[in-house]
């Protein structure tokens, strides 16, 4: 893409060069792309330990309800206020094939904290509510 500015041959010609542009936005598309999962670790969690438990649920599937270790509530990694927390699970679980509820609990959470969401879930007509642990050894797994 050229313009005339000069008006006799051989005159001054200003040319756009969109290379840095180009270059710019590689360099952003980059960072965006690296950034990115960072972003959608979820809630912070530390579980309680357990020996004998099963695998890990693929949490990205599921429906997962988290207590953090001040009782704040997470659904699928998004706060929610005790009042909503079964408002929003109907929502999802309306839509979802799997009706199981995965309960992940912070291990300095209150114990009433926790078990105040399971009769809650319960209360709701929820049945199936696994708790999520962490295998002793470091892996990390559901044990129903």
């Amino acid at each position: 893409m050229s313009m005339d500015v000069g008006g006799a041959k051989g005159g001054l010609k200003a040319d756009i060069n969109v290379t840095p542009l180009v270059d710019v936005m590689l360099v952003l598309l980059i960072i965006v792309m690296l950034i990115a999962p960072m972003l959608q670790k979820g809630v912070d969690i530390a579980l309680p330990e357990a020996e004998h438990t099963g695998d890990k649920p693929d949490t990205a599937d599921q429906t997962v309800v988290a207590v953090g270790p001040d009782s704040r509530l997470y659904v699928n990694s998004l706060p929610v206020t005790e009042a909503d927390v079964i408002t929003k699970l109907q929502g999802i679980l309306e839509n979802s094939a799997d009706k199981t509820v995965y309960l992940k609990g912070d291990k300095a959470a209150p114990y009433r904290a926790i078990m105040q969401m399971m009769d809650a879930l319960r209360g709701a007509g929820i049945e199936t509510v696994g708790l999520i642990t962490e295998k002793k050894g470091g892996n990390v797994g559901g044990n129903q």
